[in-house]
């Protein structure tokens, strides 16, 4: 289990020998807080929610350069991959995820933030459980680094959940927790930017 970060907090992805991690897996999950519904023959249904992870990239001064999404599973410089979309949310573990090779990123990015959407507008009352975190990949077992689990609920349909920053050679992973409204990455790119 990795570090358990709070909102607004950080913390470096470098190796205890001072190396920077390399390949990182950011894993984003949540589960329905919608009660369980009674089926029209006595039977039970859960009701899905469909969010969507993605990854949005700036430089250092702000400006928008590339989004990874749904539809756009890899970046430009195919450093940033998006392993599929999940249109339900079942299931234990994470829902959605993004890998990152780090030393591929391209040197005009600065901040990576990951935002989750609800494309089908499903505010964030009606989800619990919702985290972000950071897996090592580029070590056998790839180690969970670091967790941040959202608190926050409301009638929101997106979250801005962390982000990756590049401090010289490596990078900071902050929890970030900001509520926000828009059905895709690109209607919270203002949101996005005012977490940098």
């Amino acid at each position: 289990m990795g570090l358990s970060l709070q909102k607004g907090q950080s913390l470096s992805l470098t190796k205890q020998n001072g190396d920077s991690l390399t390949n990182v897996r950011l894993g984003l999950g949540w589960d329905s807080a919608v009660p369980v519904k009674k089926g029209f023959f006595g039977g039970t249904k859960t009701v899905e929610i469909d969010l969507d992870a993605s990854a949005i990239m700036f430089d250092a001064a702000g400006k928008h350069l590339d989004t990874v999404f749904f539809n756009q599973l890899t970046s430009k410089d195919g450093s940033v991959r998006h392993t599929g979309d999940n249109l339900t949310g079942a299931g234990d573990g994470d829902d959605e995820t993004l890998m990152v090779n780090l030393p591929g990123v391209s040197p005009a990015v600065a901040n990576i933030v990951f935002v989750i959407t609800s494309y089908s507008k499903q505010t964030f009352d009606m989800v619990q459980n919702a985290f972000c975190r950071v897996i090592d990949d580029s070590v056998s077992g790839s180690p969970e680094v670091a967790r941040y689990s959202l608190t926050e609920a409301g009638q929101n349909t997106a979250m801005i959940m962390s982000k990756l920053s590049r401090n010289g050679s490596t990078w900071n992973f902050q929890a970030i927790g900001a509520p926000a409204n828009g059905r895709t990455a690109g209607e919270v790119l203002g949101a996005a930017a005012a977490a940098l």
